[in-house]
């Protein structure tokens, strides 16, 4: 049974920093691609950052040089750092694995965590 458990989320001030972790069990990590997801009510879940198994990454334009993603193997985990947050990033974000590893992982879904950067 797949199992994607995120933590980290929480209220911070605009310009502050977060890091979220997605810690994984029941797949091959090592071989998978992760990503993380967020959601507006009322919108879709929209891709914020996914990394492959050898590293190859890749940013939503609203996030790139803000936001940076990374995998620990050997614990399982992947992260996601978050500076500069803007009131906009505020959102629930979701992790996500695949086992086709590929920059649009969503074949498994973890159970979100809100994020919210207000003042």
């Amino acid at each position: 049974q797949v199992q994607l458990v995120e933590s980290g989320g929480g209220l911070v001030q605009p310009g502050g920093s977060l890091r979220l972790s997605c810690a994984a069990t029941g797949i091959i990590f090592s071989q998978s691609a992760m990503g993380w997801y967020r959601q507006i009510p009322g919108k879709e879940r929209d891709l914020v950052a996914a990394i492959t198994s050898g590293g190859s990454t890749k940013y939503a334009i609203s996030v790139k040089g803000r936001f940076t993603i990374s995998r620990d193997n050997a614990k399982n985990t992947v992260y996601l750092q978050m500076n500069s947050l803007k009131p906009e990033d505020t959102a629930v974000y979701y992790c996500t694995a695949d086992p086709l590893n590929n920059l649009n992982p969503r074949a498994w879904w973890g159970q979100g965590t809100q994020v919210t950067v207000s003042s």
